[in-house]
Parts: structure tokens; sequence; C-alpha cells
């Protein structure tokens, strides 16, 4: 069967489902995906460098606001 976020198990039914991939220098960008919704990847073009951080509504799952920080430049 097929799990949300493409996880090997499935999340309670009162639990979202995410799963967060680090990237690999500049050959892989970093991705989050949230109870089956990709926010933010390399394809979405809304990845930079640094951290990566997704917003979400913990009640709802609603995305709020996504956001990179560049810690090399500050």
């Amino acid at each position: 069967p097929r799990h949300k976020c493409g996880n090997q198990k499935s999340c309670p039914k009162d639990h979202f489902a995410f799963k967060i991939i680090s990237g690999a220098a500049n050959v892989v960008g970093p991705s989050i995906c949230f109870d089956d919704t990709v926010f933010m990847s390399s394809v979405k073009n809304n990845i930079g460098r640094g951290l990566n951080i997704a917003l979400v509504n913990g009640t709802s799952g609603q995305l709020l606001k996504t956001g990179a920080f560049d810690m090399y430049s500050g």
C-alpha cells in the first residue's frame, strides 16, 4: 500500500504524515512533504541555501509560510 509522503508506515488518524529530506551540496536540493503535499522542493523553486523551513498550522495542517535562512552569508 502507498503511504503519505512516501513513508514506510501510515500515521494514526489523528496525526499528520511528514517527510523532510536534506539536500546534498549543490547536487540534490532539500524537500519538505507534509500530509502528502510537497511544500518545498527544487521543482517548486522555493528552496534556498541554508535552513529551509515550512511553518504549518498544527491543528489544520495549513501551510502558513515558507522561508530559507542562509547561514553562510548571515
